[in-house]
């Protein structure tokens, strides 16, 4: 292997196992990480100031478990041609991202943009801050563990990158879906997965300014990352509620009823994770 710093990516990940930040649970099956409690370590010490930083917001990355982690990038960072052994998808929180083909022309993406990066497949990553903000994304896996190869170890699958730019995506309001309920403006997009029986889906749920609902479902498991804006929530079964700013999650496993609002002007975004369906009610 070529001296672009991947060697010491094992050591990293070995770090990472352990600076995962601790669930905050007052009642069972209830899971809630803020942003300022995740714990940022060096994803590949051996490019310096230049290495990408991750935390941890749920599983560990170096094992065969699902995982979720909040990754940050110095400006202006553009990574070698690299492959991975898996699927991962990421959404854009801050600043703006490209993820193509090595010859590719740079297609940036802002907050709110969605990508998946196919296993296999020969790509880079690069980063730029915006709006004074440093570059950061939210990833995600369904397997482990997340391990980064040279591109001469490339392999096809059948599985095709997707780039969503935040101004192309889709929203749907309760006048075309079942899953949103109420007039208030809130809206949802679907991402990927399958919205039959307890499959495993990702969207977006997008909460306008002021807006307040209860969140519920009867679903195995949810998972929700704040993207944009602040979102306050009352966890299903508690009194105290929490303000959760752009790289905070919460989540839940089985039938729940969170509170949800959006404290900020703008629009508020959450990326949901779920094993099933939910609905959005406004109140």
């Amino acid at each position: 292997m070529k001296s672009n710093g991947y060697p010491a990516l094992g050591l990293a990940l070995s770090l990472l196992a352990t600076a995962s930040t601790p669930l905050l649970a007052a009642e069972p099956g209830n899971e809630l990480v803020r942003d300022t409690d995740v714990k940022f370590i060096p994803l590949n010490p051996a490019r310096g100031d230049a290495s990408p930083r991750s935390g941890a917001l749920w599983g560990n990355i170096r094992e065969d478990v699902p995982s979720g982690m909040l990754v940050t990038f110095a400006d202006g960072f553009s990574s070698p041609p690299h492959i991975h052994n898996i699927t991962y998808r990421a959404v854009v929180i801050n600043g703006v991202a490209h993820n193509d083909d090595p010859e590719a022309a740079n297609m940036w993406m802002g907050p709110g943009s969605f990508w998946t990066q196919p296993l296999g497949e020969n790509h880079i990553t690069a980063a730029k801050s915006a709006d004074g903000k440093t570059p950061m994304i939210f990833l995600e896996i369904l397997s482990g563990p997340y391990l980064v190869k040279p591109a001469d170890q490339a392999f096809a699958s059948d599985e095709l990158p997707v780039n969503v730019d935040a101004r192309n995506v889709v929203w749907l309001d309760a006048e075309d879906v079942q899953w949103v309920d109420g007039d208030d403006g809130a809206q949802m997009a679907f991402l990927w997965g399958s919205l039959e029986g307890n499959e495993k889906n990702g969207t977006f749920v997008k909460l306008p300014g002021g807006y307040k609902g209860s969140l519920s479902t009867d679903a195995p498991l949810m998972r929700a990352v704040t993207i944009q804006g602040t979102t306050q929530v009352t966890m299903s079964g508690e009194t105290e509620s929490d303000s959760l700013n752009p790289g905070s999650y919460f989540g839940s496993r089985g039938e729940a009823s969170h509170t949800v609002a959006c404290e900020s002007d703008d629009d508020c975004i959450l990326y949901m994770h779920t094993e099933g369906d939910y609905t959005l009610a406004a109140s």
